[in-house]
Order: structure tokens, then C-alpha cells, then sequence
């Protein structure tokens, strides 16, 4: 059948691409590049260039799709809440309204763990409220895109469901290359205990997620959390990237809180300028918040089973960032 993936040359949307194609499906993607990408170099794709806010470049690549995976969004950054709102927000209710109007038998979002914020009371599962924190408006929009998913699949028939992945990392992100960076020139400062939980999840095992939302009976209508089978602490992670890079990881440690203050210093200044503070709020809950979540209903209901252990996905992360040479600081 075929398939459109947006946001197709990024970084996960690219492997679930490739998989599909192996699959035998006819894949298309929706991507801003004129080209489908390194990371589907070789692989036969369909690309119908544009984004989600352009509502003729939705339309054109919806039109004869059977199955959507939306993965196209504007990230964490810099970018105004009005960005996160076209792109988010708006752009996902252009592909709701397209993939209603051309018949789409399968429609996934892919959303974020984000919409839950930090783990206040054990790990969080998909039943836990929404958190809007009013300086978080990446997070915010992807709540909001979101519910308008899940309104057209309760009250429009759209058979459609909402992955959220945990931290997404794995050869070809560069998500976590700070931290390794850091970890690999020495200049790595834990803040504070280092015993907060970081869930993450290899790319290849939310692939998997990803390709049973779109394909299972019982995740139409459900939303998902994909996340790693097991849970480090902030204090683990650092410790198998400095293993895997054949390090000795820095014994420093500072306390969290006055950087966190710092952090909201360096957002009021960097923010209207449009540039990347050096310290954000984001940044040293890095260090301080839980992000652990439970994914018991993903393998009940659909089978989910993460493969690739964070010793594992960390190997591979780091042997990656060494053959790119993106390790030299």
C-alpha cells in the first residue's frame, strides 16, 4: 500500500521510512529538502516536498495514501510560540482534515512524553494529566495537536492513534551529542545527585512502537507511551557514555538550584534575540526532574518490546558520533 510519512528525512522519520520500504510498501515522504535525505540514501521513496504548514503540499501528499505516520513538528529550540503553533498545532490539523477528506484507513501521530512533564509520583503512564507549563510552548502544542488527533478519531471515525515517545536517541541524532561531547573532552558537571530516573528510547525500538500503532486494531483510538525497557539515572547514563567512549568520567558536582536560576536568566535575555541560551531551565531539569514512564499498555495491547539496552544504544550512539567525527569539542 501506500504510505506517507511527514517530517520523512528527519531523524526517526527517516528509519521508520526505510522500514516501511523494506516492508514493500510504496513510501512517500513530505519533507522541506528537495532530496530524501542520508538517511534514505538508496532507499526508493516518493518525495513530496513541502511542510505542514502549506495546506496544497498536504494535500498533494495525501492524496492517494492509505496509512499517514505524522512525525513532522517543530522541535524544542529557540523557535517563537507562534512556530510551534503553525507547525504543531495548525499543521497537524491540516493533515487530520486531509486524511478525512481522502478516505486514509490509518492515521498515527507521533507525539511527545513531554505533554506529561516531569514524573512527580513513580512512572507515569497514559492516563496521567497533560502538563501546560505556560514557558513551554513546545510542549504545549504538541498537547494541543494531539487532542485534535484524538477528537477526530472519537467523533469523525478517523481510526487513528498517538504514539509518544520518551527521550529518542540512537546513530543519527544529535540530541545527546552535548552530553557526550562533554563527557568525551572532560568538561562534564553533574548538578545535583545524579539520581533522577532519564528513560530513554533507542530510535529502532520506536520505530517498532510506531509500526504497531499504525497497524494494530487495538491502538485505534489509543494513545501510547514508547520508551526503553529499562529506566538509568541521570548518574547511569553518564556513566555508560563515559564507558563507552573509554573515558573517565569527571567527578564534579555542583548543586542544581543555582543554575536553574541562572537558566531563567539566560531565557529572558537569549529568547527575544532569537538565540540558543547557553543555560536553560530545560537543561538543568536534565539533571533534576524524573522522566520515567510506564509502557505496560504499549506490550499488552500491541506487543511492544524494546530490544536494544542502554548500554547497547549508548555503544552504538557513541561509535556513531566517533565515526563523524562530532566528538572533538
Amino acid at each position: 500500500m501506500t504510505v506517507l510519512v511527514t517530517g520523512g528525512a528527519g531523524f526517526i522519520g527517516s528509519r521508520l521510512a526505510r522500514r516501511l520500504s523494506e516492508a514493500g510498501h510504496a513510501v512517500r515522504i513530505l519533507t522541506r529538502r528537495a532530496d530524501p535525505g542520508p538517511g534514505l540514501r538508496g532507499v526508493p521513496v516518493e518525495v513530496a516536498r513541502g511542510d505542514v504548514a502549506d495546506a496544497e503540499a498536504v494535500e498533494r501528499a495525501v492524496r492517494g495514501a492509505e496509512t499517514v505516520y505524522h512525525l513532522a513538528g517543530a522541535f524544542q529550540g529557540v523557535k517563537a510560540t507562534a512556530e510551534y503553533q503553525r507547525t504543531n498545532v495548525e499543521g497537524t490539523r491540516r493533515m487530520v482534515e486531509a486524511a478525512l477528506r481522502h478516505g486514509v484507513k490509518r492515521f498515527v501521530h507521533c507525539s511527545t512524553c513531554g505533554v506529561h512533564g516531569p514524573a512527580r509520583n513513580g512512572p507515569i503512564a497514559e492516563a496521567a494529566p497533560f502538563r501546560y507549563a505556560p514557558w513551554n510552548a513546545y510542549e504545549t502544542s504538541k498537547a494541543q495537536g494531539e487532542r485534535l488527533v484524538m477528537q477526530a478519531a472519537r467523533e469523525r471515525g478517523l481510526a487513528a492513534s498517538v504514539a509518544r515517545p520518551a527521550i529518542v536517541y540512537g546513530p543519527g541524532d544529535r540530541r545527546l551529542l552535548k552530553l557526550f561531547t562533554a563527557i568525551a573532552t572532560r568538561r562534564f558537571v553533574l548538578l545535583g545527585d545524579g539520581r533522577p530516573a532519564y528513560h530513554l528510547a533507542y530510535v529502532d525500538d520506536v520505530v517498532d512502537g510506531m509500526l504497531l500503532c499504525g497497524t494494530r486494531p487495538e491502538a485505534v483510538g489509543e494513545a501510547f507511551l514508547l520508551a526503553g525497557g529499562a529506566c538509568p539515572t541521570v548518574g547511569e547514563v553518564a556513566s555508560l557514555i563515559a564507558r563507552a567512549l573509554g573515558v573517565a568520567l569527571p567527578a564534579w558536582r555542583l548543586p542544581a538550584g543555582p543554575f536553574y536560576a541562572a537558566g531563567v536568566l539566560c531565557e529572558l535575555a537569549c529568547r527575544p534575540l532569537g538565540i540558543e541560551p547557553p543555560l536553560s531551565r530545560r537543561r538543568v531539569e536534565f539533571f533534576t526532574s524524573h522522566r520515567i514512564f510506564d509502557i505496560t499498555k504499549a506490550k499488552d495491547r500491541l506487543g511492544y518490546a524494546p530490544r536494544v539496552s542502554p548500554e547497547e544504544g549508548i555503544r552504538r550512539t557513541a561509535q556513531w558520533y566517533r565515526d563523524q567525527g562530532l566528538l572533538d569539542g
